[in-house]
């Protein structure tokens, strides 16, 4: 069994969680904005609850208190406790991963219960100015975590925008890495370009000392990130959000990425599995990673070695 990190290890779903995201498929498809996520990550997310596709055509006419019930009573026969997470985790594994759990603090105390497998990720808004700074220095001075991640698609900012300028250069005094999401948005209310890869070229030039990870990869624009990643050497590529089996599929549009991956770039590609968000067992996403068509010692540094080396636990 390979060693993993995960580098955007998602944390099992409560039952809230699953009713909510279950919901938003169900009622509020038609909305502007997030909600077309429910669209696209939908159709999964059911499966894993063992929902036909005639339930959920009958479920969308219920009243939404019996829609509820018939949710929870699924939702409370599939989540997955802590210490059950855990496990599955040892099975795939996964030695640590990077974790968010909603409110700094809520992470902070995640962490300090599993300081050996989990690593803290803040959130800030960008648009708080110096307040946003100042919360960032108190997450990881005072509640340790140990990185942050920049999110046009939360904030509806690009990566390169001068909002997040002053995050970025405490990150650099932080020392710690910079996720910063890369890829196209199914929202309906921000342009669907907002996280592309080019936005990253700027702030690679503009704090070279930072260790930017691209998160989500790029795609679609493939060829953008990797022409980036291979003019900035402090720009890293992440898996997340991608089921790893369409990274070797033929006209999937990560060619480019497999070929630069197995070769020039093979020191900065980093495993993330963002399982829940297509609902896929932890560990058959390790397993889809894992026969990628690449050499050995490349299959260990990116699900293993390269973010080691990039957190300084190696």
């Amino acid at each position: 069994m390979p060693k993993v990190i995960d580098l955007e290890l998602d944390l099992p779903p409560t039952v809230d969680d699953m009713v909510d995201r279950m919901k938003e498929f169900l009622l509020r498809s038609d909305e502007k904005g997030l909600a077309n996520y429910g669209n696209i990550f939908g159709p999964s997310r059911a499966r894993a609850l063992e929902f036909t596709p005639e339930e959920l055509g009958r479920m969308r006419q219920l009243p939404e208190d019996e829609l509820d019930n018939i949710l929870t009573e699924r939702a409370e026969k599939a989540v997955v406790s802590l210490p059950q997470f855990m496990e599955l985790l040892d099975e795939a594994g996964i030695e640590w991963g990077v974790v968010n759990a909603g409110s700094h603090e809520k992470t902070a105390e995640l962490v300090a219960k599993y300081p050996e497998r989990f690593i803290g990720c803040a959130y800030v808004d960008p648009h708080d100015g110096m307040k946003a700074v100042r919360e960032l220095e108190r997450a990881v001075r005072e509640l340790g975590l140990k990185c942050f991640y920049a999110s046009p698609y939360r904030f509806g900012v690009r990566a390169n925008d001068k909002k997040f300028y002053p995050l970025y250069a405490k990150a650099v005094e932080l020392d710690i890495p910079v996720f910063v999401y890369t890829t196209m948005t199914y929202r309906t209310d921000f342009p669907m370009d907002i996280g592309h890869p080019i936005y990253l070229d700027e702030v690679a030039m503009d704090f070279p000392e930072m260790k930017i990870i691209a998160g989500l990869g790029g795609w679609p624009w493939i060829p953008d990130m990797v022409g980036v990643a291979r003019r900035h050497k402090n720009v890293y590529i992440s898996t997340a959000g991608h089921r790893p089996k369409y990274l070797a599929m033929p006209g999937s549009g990560w060619e480019m990425l497999m070929q630069f991956g197995n070769t020039l770039l093979q020191d900065r590609i980093v495993f993330a599995s963002s399982w829940a968000t297509y609902a896929m067992p932890i560990n058959n996403v390790v397993e889809e990673m894992s026969a990628l068509p690449l050499k050995d010692e490349v299959k260990e540094k990116w699900l293993y070695r390269n973010a080691a080396q990039l957190f300084n636990r190696d």
